[in-house]
């Protein structure tokens, strides 16, 4: 269970540092999407943009699965 944790914590401190990167594709700017200030520094905890592209690369690596002639 911790490790999962750990995983997820690593995820949103990776994709947050990509985040001014994305912005230009909309991300962070979803429903579910926390942005805030701390200690002066804008934060942002996107939520509802990590459910979007998990799914997004679910769907891909499906279609990927079944099209696979080696699999």
């Amino acid at each position: 269970m911790i490790r999962w944790v750990a995983v997820i914590f690593i995820g949103l401190l990776i994709f947050s540092a990509l985040l001014p990167g994305l912005a230009r594709l909309g991300v962070g700017r979803l429903p579910g999407d926390v942005r805030f200030k701390l200690l002066g520094q804008p934060m942002c905890l996107p939520f509802g943009s990590t459910v979007l592209w998990s799914a997004l690369a679910f769907l891909i690596a499906e279609v990927v699965k079944m099209t696979c002639l080696f699999c």
